[in-house]
């Protein structure tokens, strides 16, 4: 028998300034580990302002990780330390498995009508592959492909599989699925998840059910304002939705469309050591990584030839 994975939990995102002075929600983070397991964090820098957006992220290192930077409007530009250089357009999605070390900044431009939408989510590594060469899957809007449903569902495909489509980003260690999914007014969703695996929604657009039971007190619900009273079971743009175990996702819809970001990964189930763009497994591999960082031998890979 198939079983519809309930929700464990939802979090509304937070505004916070990170980088150079980005102003963006966080869905999810540091606080949050290890429920969303091998998900570090999520943050959605979607503005209309430049001055929130456009001092960026200069250059800073990272290791032990994964960047995934999914671009909806406007240009990222991004350089590195083995000398790329490159712009993520909209559409766009950027995989960057930090491994053994990079340095590395992103700097958001926007579109001509000032207009910045995008989300970085960060993807922890396993003790195996933490410290593997740095790589990067650079996938462009034409190349992930859509797929359409009967009741009028759109989902891009970015890693994963949906029917007979699969996503452009394969063979990650973690197993990851990672779908834009809009539903239209007054339909219904469903899709297949592996058992065993954490599985999370973010909504971008509109608002949904994403509990079969419509039940806003079967799970639980953090980050809300003290005076906020409101118990409903639509979730709406900003909200993060945690499941529980089970075989399928299901979402629904009725006076309004819902657009939400999919992503499932198998949970790694190690130690994690965490300070700042590193994230490592224990606190002596944090101090071996700030100690090389010091003594400019922090970079294993040799800059790239041109």
């Amino acid at each position: 028998m198939i079983e519809t994975r309930k929700i464990a939990k939802v979090l509304k995102s937070k505004p916070t300034i990170e980088g150079a002075g980005v102003h963006l929600k966080r869905a999810f983070g540091f606080s949050q580990v290890p429920i969303f397991d091998p998900f570090l964090l999520l943050d959605d820098f979607r503005s209309d302002n430049p001055e929130h957006y456009i001092k960026g992220f200069p250059w800073h290192p990272h290791r032990g990780i994964e960047t995934i930077t999914y671009v909806l409007r406007g240009d990222v530009e991004h350089g590195d330390s083995m000398g790329n250089r490159g712009i993520i357009s909209s559409g766009d999605v950027q995989w960057m498995t930090a491994g053994n070390g990079i340095i590395h900044q992103e700097m958001p431009k926007g579109d001509q009508e000032g207009l910045m939408y995008g989300f970085q989510l960060w993807a922890n590594l396993p003790k195996s592959h933490k410290m593997m060469d740095p790589r990067y899957r650079d996938v462009k809007n034409d190349q992930i492909p859509m797929v359409s449903l009967e009741n009028g569902t759109k989902i891009r495909v970015i890693c994963g599989t949906v029917g007979s489509e699969q996503g452009p980003v394969r063979d990650i260690v973690t197993d990851p699925e990672y779908l834009d999914v809009t539903v239209p007014a007054g339909s219904e969703f469903s899709h297949p998840t592996r058992r065993g695996h954490t599985v999370l929604a973010y909504v971008i657009e509109g608002k949904g059910y994403f509990c079969k039971e419509k039940d806003p007190f079967s799970y639980e619900i953090q980050g809300i304002n003290y005076f906020d009273m409101k118990r409903d079971p639509f979730l709406e743009n900003g909200d993060v939705v945690l499941f529980n175990d089970g075989d399928q996702v299901m979402v629904s819809t009725e006076g309004d469309h819902v657009r939400f970001l999919l992503i499932s990964g198998k949970p790694i189930g190690e130690p994690v050591a965490w300070y700042g763009p590193i994230v490592m497994n224990t606190q002596e591999e944090l101090r071996i990584a700030f100690d090389e960082l010091n003594n400019r031998t922090f970079i294993k890979q040799h800059r790239k030839e041109r």
